[in-house]
């Protein structure tokens, strides 16, 4: 099980307001302009060679569909889960397996101020859109609003959706972010690249690093993934945000992504990451479309922290099995209807879910996967109140 690391909650910068070194690639040019470009949204000129025409079909097509995502889903999803919070959580988020969807994240927890996500995907490089064509731009635009469809039409990115962000001009898992940010309200103060140290702080990517990393592509994760076609360097990013209007120096909060394979062999053997994650304290959790794998014996490390750090955690069917979460002083309420893992999974876990699913309330909207039967489910896992009162 991890401890909290108090040498490492020391050594990093606050959540909420970042102070990275004077070394610091500062990319805020470029993330202002995939925000207003990419994701519709800010104040920033559209730049004098782009195609007007063009960015502005994009973004006509993109604010329908998201229009329609705060509706059916914002809309919905928000009130209903803030009600099953208690009082006192903490605002700090961990979300693996979190490709892309920086967007559920903030509808899921709304007051969050420290958000960290992991997936296999890395996060991108933004400095193209200084040097992208017309053409190009045209693509790389469609391709974003093909790749998004997942998250803003059923909820759930596909495997190969979020693959394919790892290609080409746009910065996929960014682009996924600025559109999250765009919709709840949020807009970019500055977007910058970390790597862990061994010790779990942070280091920020300077320019001398950038120039010695410029032709080391980004690692493949997962030998069934698409290979990144940028450089190392992009492979973990600091995004710090405010709500619109709001003031950077006393109301900024901060999403960090990290491309990370969760699996024991990877993850386990990864003590910067471990220790960095250790350093976040008390945290709530969220999972989902996340393939079964907190289910696995494999992925034990990542379910241990969860269980170890957070007081509560909302998750579809792919998030922690009764067994575990039981044994760790969790209760669990299920939501929607659950007969049988969209995947093939656990005979005994997923008997065990139809177990907890008997007593389930009724759920109106779509949370990640649906099961084997097409049915919509939520689970919300959850210290018992004496527990969670604990320091």
């Amino acid at each position: 099980m991890f401890l909290p690391v108090l040498a490492a909650v020391l050594a990093q910068a606050p959540a909420a307001a970042p102070a990275p070194s004077q070394e610091a690639l500062d990319f805020t040019k470029q993330v202002k302009v995939l925000y207003r470009v990419v994701a519709c949204a800010g104040d920033e000129p559209i730049p004098p060679t782009f195609d007007v025409k063009v960015v502005d079909a994009h973004c006509k097509e993109l604010t329908r569909r998201t229009d329609a995502y705060k509706k059916t889903w914002v809309g919905e999803a928000i009130p209903f889960i803030q009600a099953l919070k208690p009082a006192g959580l903490p605002t700090t988020v961990v979300y693996p397996f979190g490709g892309g969807d920086l967007i559920s994240a903030l509808t899921t927890y709304p007051d969050a101020t420290d958000i960290t996500t992991m997936s296999l995907e890395h996060a991108g490089d933004p400095r193209r859109i200084d040097t992208i064509t017309s053409k190009e731009l045209a693509q790389s635009l469609a391709l974003i609003r093909s790749t998004s469809s997942g998250l803003l039409v059923a909820n759930d990115s596909k495997t190969e959706n979020l693959m394919k962000g790892q290609r080409g001009e746009l910065p996929g898992q960014l682009s996924f972010f600025l559109i999250g940010l765009a919709v709840h309200g949020f807009e970019p103060v500055s977007l910058k690249y970390v790597k862990t140290n061994p010790d779990g702080t942070l280091r920020y990517l300077s320019a001398a690093e950038l120039q010695a990393s410029e032709e080391k592509s980004a690692k493949l994760l997962h030998k069934a993934w698409v290979s990144p076609d940028f450089s190392e360097a992009f492979d973990n990013l600091e995004l710090v945000f405010v709500k619109k209007g709001e003031d950077p120096k006393t109301k900024a909060r901060v999403h960090r992504h990290f491309a990370q394979n969760l699996a024991d062999t990877n993850f386990g053997q990864d003590e910067g990451m471990k220790k960095f994650l250790d350093g976040k304290g008390r945290i709530v959790a969220m999972t989902k479309a996340a393939s079964y794998l907190l289910w696995r014996d494999h992925f034990s490390t990542i379910r241990t922290f969860l269980l170890a750090h957070m007081e509560f955690m909302v998750s579809d069917s792919t998030g922690i099995p009764p067994v575990f979460a039981k044994k760790a002083g969790f209760q669990q309420q299920a939501y929607g209807m659950f007969q049988e893992s969209f995947l093939g999974a656990n005979p005994q876990y997923n008997a065990d879910f139809r177990e907890l699913w008997k007593t389930a309330k009724a759920l109106p909207f779509r949370y990640g996967y649906l099961d084997k039967h097409l049915s919509k489910h939520m689970l919300v896992t959850f210290k018992k109140p004496a527990e969670a009162a604990k320091p």
